[in-house]
């Protein structure tokens, strides 16, 4: 195989918009010839692809895929939400996160792993789908989580079809005990990740930076009320044990009952199937969250294309 520079990378890049990898995928594939690296680009569709890099892309689809003891959660954004209607994007979206549900890994992975059934990586394919459909598309986000006993389960809100939607929540419990009781229970825990979007699952577990933010924020709002200086210690310690109950999953009030917390839910169930019950992890996808959503307006646009 011969060598690629990053530089020689970054030029391919530059004059097609194809991703770094791609582009050093096409230089080895031709010997380091640009204008064949090109030709390889646009024949796998990805230069073509690579005109609508730059438009942004904030709908699309949250996908989750479950398996035995395991399970993936993926977002796969585009421009529009007509897309995500697609029965080909929905389609692929599908495909990826049983893919992904195969083994842990980061993003860059995924999209370099073969898309079934196509001869194509998933990145290829997605390139593919782009020119097809005619809207900008990217892979942003996965999630993976497995226990050695236990369950994984799940929760999609604002379905599009079956697994896909919206919102993608993945709760994994360990446990030996009885697993239909198990998936009941996470199940309900990932809808109330859902309505809640807690923040840790356990006290010890809260970001330091996070708690220690809230209690400056505390402090100082306290000092500003004119209370004694004796008091005040006290003060910010009950406000941030009412922050635990905000952010903190297990110490929130369970949202199906409106009355227990979740801790108390848990050990419930727990002593039900008589076996301890561990929430080990938990994440929650909200399609295109944190992502600056452009107003376009089209008339402007078209008449800016005319001059």
């Amino acid at each position: 195989m011969i060598d690629v520079t990053a530089g020689e990378v970054k030029a391919l890049r530059d004059r097609t918009g194809a991703g770094m990898m791609n582009c050093k995928k096409a230089l080895v594939e031709c010997n380091g010839n640009v204008e064949d690296a090109i030709d390889w680009l646009r024949k796998k569709g990805l230069a073509a692809a690579a005109k609508k890099a730059g438009r942004v892309t904030a709908e699309g689809l949250v996908g989750i895929f479950v398996g035995d003891r395991e399970g993936a959660v993926v977002e796969v954004n585009a421009e529009t939400d007509f897309v995500a209607r697609n029965e080909l994007f929905q389609k692929y979206v599908g495909a990826v996160v049983k893919v992904a549900c195969q083994g842990n890994c980061d993003i860059e992975r995924l999209g370099s792993l073969d898309y079934p059934g196509t001869g194509r990586t998933i990145s290829e394919e997605l390139a593919n789908l782009i020119a097809v459909i005619g809207e900008n598309m990217s892979l942003r986000r996965i999630a993976y989580m497995s226990v050695a006993e236990g369950v994984v389960a799940s929760y999609v809100h604002n379905k599009a079809v079956p697994n896909l939607g919206k919102i993608g929540i993945l709760v994994a419990l360990e446990s030996a005990g009885d697993k239909g009781k198990l998936l009941d229970l996470g199940k309900k825990i990932a809808m109330h990740i859902a309505a809640t979007s807690p923040q840790s699952t356990t006290i010890e577990d809260l970001d330091p930076a996070l708690l220690e933010r809230e209690r400056n924020v505390v402090a100082e709002q306290t000092k500003s009320m004119g209370k004694p200086a004796e008091f005040i210690e006290k003060i910010v310690e009950g406000r941030i044990r009412k922050f635990y109950e905000e952010v903190v999953l297990l110490e929130q009030v369970f949202v199906i009952d409106g009355s227990s917390k979740v801790k108390d839910i848990v050990s419930a169930v727990a002593k039900e199937i008589n076996a301890p019950i561990i929430i080990k992890s938990f994440r929650k996808f909200v399609l295109g969250e944190g992502i600056e959503k452009q107003d376009i307006d089209f008339a402007a646009e078209v008449a800016a294309q005319l001059k």
